[in-house]
């Protein structure tokens, strides 16, 4: 199996930490390119975007949770798509937290003149509520937790435009702890200097 990814996807750095986590065997990895025409991915899915798990078969998964989906069939270990109502809530609240911070970063993306204040200005206000949440209530499940120091981490070094720390100390702190690990460190995303 080939997991294509690019370095600064919070989203692919998810399936890069938890097949390692779980000890997967069988899986490279394949730094390609996104936007762009002669993207490797490509023909492999022409969606185009990452993660994308291309299987023994030639079968292309994208999309995070389905990929985890299928990474939970290849161990024995704790599941990683949560089995309660309570860990499918959580895991969907930060998917819904980092799809925002997503939107928010790629309208931060496009000339001034492009840009939609509105969208901006909900994406930073859906933002704040969730932190804010996360704040008095983190995440029990292990892949949740995984996803918001994802989350928090594409935050740190490629959306520093949202200061999500401000008036969030446990949720900062929480941070901190998970950003130490290991995985973590080793799937570092590059800045962006937004």
């Amino acid at each position: 199996m080939i997991l294509h990814y690019v370095p600064g996807s919070p989203y692919a750095r998810m399936v890069r930490i938890a097949w390692r986590e779980r000890g997967i065997a069988g899986i490279t990895e394949h730094e390609t390119t996104l936007r762009d025409p002669a993207s490797d991915l490509l023909p492999h899915n022409p969606v185009g975007r990452v993660p994308t798990l291309v299987l023994a078969d030639g079968t292309a998964l994208t999309e995070t949770l389905l990929i985890l989906t299928h990474l939970d069939r290849l161990h024995a270990g704790p599941r990683l798509i949560p089995e309660t109502p309570q860990g499918l809530a959580e895991l969907g609240q930060v998917f819904g937290l980092l799809d925002g911070i997503a939107v928010w970063n790629r309208e931060l993306r496009r000339p001034v003149h492009e840009r939609s204040p509105g969208v901006i200005a909900l994406e930073e206000t859906r933002a704040n509520r969730t932190a804010t949440r996360l704040e008095a209530a983190p995440p029990t499940h292990a892949t949740a937790r995984l996803a918001l120091a994802c989350a928090l981490g594409y935050c740190e070094r490629r959306h520093t435009a949202w200061h999500w720390r401000h008036g969030r100390p446990a949720l900062s702190a929480w941070f901190d702890s998970a950003a130490a690990a290991p995985l973590f460190q080793a799937t570092l995303p590059p800045i962006s200097g937004l």
